[in-house]
């Protein structure tokens, strides 16, 4: 009995300090979250400063986080922990296309792939968004580069072919990413048409006002 005792003592301290491990782990991977969210609406909002200074913030979150799992492969690898991390890639991503920098890699991100595809994936939303602003303030011509960007990344994740347990869902998340960049096109091809037309008319209106042509 005195070693059955042992044994199941050993395993209670290690359910301990598995389950401590776990509740630190969800409450960084909500905040990592938290992080990103406010980075991904100071970018929008254009204040790169501050979006720049949150993802800072989650990448010293997404470290610890990874440096405390690091005996607890399973918790790193559990869904909050890899939401969390998606979320990291989108918000850094969504900032990096929005100010016109290159895309960081995994690597430098420090996620696992799956996390990194998803989490690109997720992005296109955010450009959609952007796209749409671009759209309100009459600048669709600059939105025509965000919507490149978009198309790029739909065209290389759909080469992507491999099972959901692989690459986390992708699929269908990429799936997702079609429908946007197809109302996305739609959104900014109707804008700019309706803005030639526009400036066709005031070319039009111009001449045939008096004085306005060479003919008058």
């Amino acid at each position: 009995m005195s070693r059955l005792q042992d044994i199941v003592e050993r395993i209670r301290a290690d359910f301990e300090a598995r389950n401590a491990a776990r509740d630190q782990a969800l409450i960084r991977s909500r905040e990592l979250t938290r992080h990103c969210a406010n980075a991904i609406r100071a970018t929008h909002r254009g204040d790169f400063a501050a979006a720049q200074a949150l993802l800072n913030t989650a990448a010293k979150e997404a470290a610890v986080m990874a440096a405390d799992l690091e005996d607890y492969p399973d918790l790193y690898y559990a869904g909050y922990t890899q939401d969390a991390l998606k979320e990291y890639v989108e918000a850094s991503v969504t900032y990096a296309v929005i100010h016109g920098e290159p895309l960081p890699s995994p690597e430098e991100l420090r996620v696992e792939y799956p996390a990194y595809l998803n989490g690109l994936a997720e992005a296109s939303s955010e450009l959609r968004r952007h796209t749409l602003d671009l759209i309100r303030h009459g600048e669709a011509s600059q939105g025509e580069r965000i919507l490149e960007v978009m198309e790029d990344i739909y065209a290389e994740l759909i080469t992507i072919d491999y099972p959901d347990a692989i690459t986390g869902g992708l699929r269908r998340t990429t799936d997702q990413l079609r429908a946007v960049l197809e109302r996305t096109r739609g959104d900014l091809t109707l804008s700019i048409r309706q803005e030639a037309m526009r400036q066709a008319l005031q070319d039009f209106e111009s001449r045939m006002m008096p004085g306005g042509g060479p003919d008058e």
